[in-house]
C-alpha cells in the first residue's frame, strides 16, 4: 500500500510541472504585448519599458518561467497590476468563499444524486426510474449559466423568495449552490444507478436474498457498500470540478469567490492574478485526484494488488 501511495506521489511531480508550463505558456501566448496591456493604451514607450522591466518581461522566457516557479514554491505569485497587492492575498481572501460554495454544492449533489440512483436501481424501469434518469440527462446537458439565470428568474424575480446576487446571509448561497449541485447530482445519480445495478446482479446478493434477509438489509448493508466505491471516486473528482467550475456561477450570482476574481482579472488584463488563480485551481485538482486515488486504494484493495502485479 505504501509503495502504491509513494508511486502516486511521484507521478504528481511531472503533472504539476506540466501544469505550470501550460499555465505559464498560455499567458505568454496571448496576442499583444503584455507590457503594453499592463501599462495601458495611452502609455508612453518609456513607461511601457518600465513596466516590462518591473515585471521581468524583458528577461528570456526560461528565466521568466524559473522566476515564476521559484516564487510559486515560496508562496509568492507576484503582485496584482490592478490593486498592487500580492496575488496570494487576493486569492486568500476569495478562496474560502469558493470552498464554501463548492462544499455546499457537493453536499446537495451527494444527497440528491446517490438517493436518486439507489431508488432508480431498486425500482428499475419504473416511472421514477425513467423520470429521474431523464432529469439526470437534462441536468448534465443544461449549461450552468442558463440554469443559473432560470433559477434567478423563478425564485428571485417572480417568486421573490431568494436574493438574486451577492453574499450575506445563508439565503444568498442557496441558488448558486443548487445551480452547481444539480449538474453534479445528475452525474452521480447515473453512476450510482449503474453501479447498484451491477452489484445487485452479483452472486453474493442472490445468496443474501436466499438466506431470507430483508430487501432493505440486502440493498443498504450489502449492495450499497460495494456500489459506492466508484461513486467515491466521482465524488472527489466532482469536488475538484466544482472548485474550478464555479467561475460562471460566481459571475452570474456575483459571488465574491475565486471564480469571479478570475473573470474580473481577465477583463482587467491582470495577468499575475490570472496566472496565479489558474495555477492554484489546477494544483488543487491534481491534489484532489491524488487523494481520490489513495482513498480508492483503501476501499478496493484490488487496485493495490493490481499495481504490485504490474510492477
Amino acid at each position: 500500500m505504501y509503495q502504491y501511495i509513494l508511486r502516486r506521489l511521484l507521478l504528481t511531480i511531472p503533472v504539476v510541472i506540466g501544469v505550470s508550463v501550460i499555465v505559464f505558456g498560455i499567458i505568454r501566448l496571448l496576442p499583444g504585448d503584455p507590457a503594453r496591456a499592463l501599462a495601458g493604451v495611452q502609455a508612453t514607450p518609456e513607461y511601457i519599458e518600465q513596466v516590462r522591466e518591473r515585471y521581468g518581461l524583458d528577461e528570456p522566457v526560461y528565466v521568466q518561467y524559473w522566476n515564476f516557479v521559484s516564487g510559486a514554491i515560496q508562496g509568492d505569485l507576484g503582485r496584482s497590476t490592478f490593486s498592487n497587492r500580492p496575488v496570494t492575498t487576493e486569492i486568500g481572501e476569495r478562496f474560502p468563499r469558493t470552498l464554501l460554495l463548492a462544499s455546499v454544492s457537493l453536499a446537495i449533489a451527494t444527497v440528491l444524486g446517490v438517493s436518486a440512483g439507489i431508488v432508480s436501481a431498486t425500482r428499475r424501469n419504473s416511472v421514477f426510474d425513467n423520470a429521474s434518469m431523464f432529469a439526470a440527462l437534462v441536468g448534465v446537458a443544461a449549461p450552468v449559466f442558463w440554469l443559473a439565470l432560470m433559477l434567478q428568474l423563478l425564485f428571485s424575480v417572480q417568486l421573490r423568495w431568494l436574493p438574486p446576487t451577492g453574499m450575506g446571509s445563508i439565503r444568498h448561497i442557496i441558488l448558486p449552490s443548487i445551480t452547481l449541485g444539480l449538474a453534479s447530482a445528475a452525474l452521480m445519480a447515473r453512476i450510482t444507478r449503474s453501479s447498484m445495478l451491477d452489484v445487485l446482479r452479483q452472486d453474493f446478493i442472490t445468496t443474501a436474498r436466499a438466506k431470507g434477509l430483508a430487501e432493505r438489509v440486502v440493498v443498504y448493508k450489502h449492495a450499497l457498500k460495494n456500489a459506492l466505491i466508484p461513486v467515491v471516486t466521482v465524488l472527489g473528482l466532482q469536488f475538484g470540478i466544482l472548485l474550478g467550475g464555479a467561475v460562471l456561477t460566481e459571475t452570474v450570482f456575483a459571488w465574491p469567490g475565486v471564480g469571479r476574481l478570475l473573470v474580473d482579472s481577465i477583463l482587467r488584463r491582470d495577468y499575475p492574478v490570472v496566472q496565479g488563480t489558474v495555477m492554484l485551481l489546477a494544483f488543487l485538482f491534481v491534489i484532489i485526484n491524488l487523494v481520490v486515488d489513495i482513498i480508492y486504494a483503501f476501499l478496493d484493495p484490488r487496485i493495490h494488488y493490481q499495481g504490485q502485479d504490474e510492477a
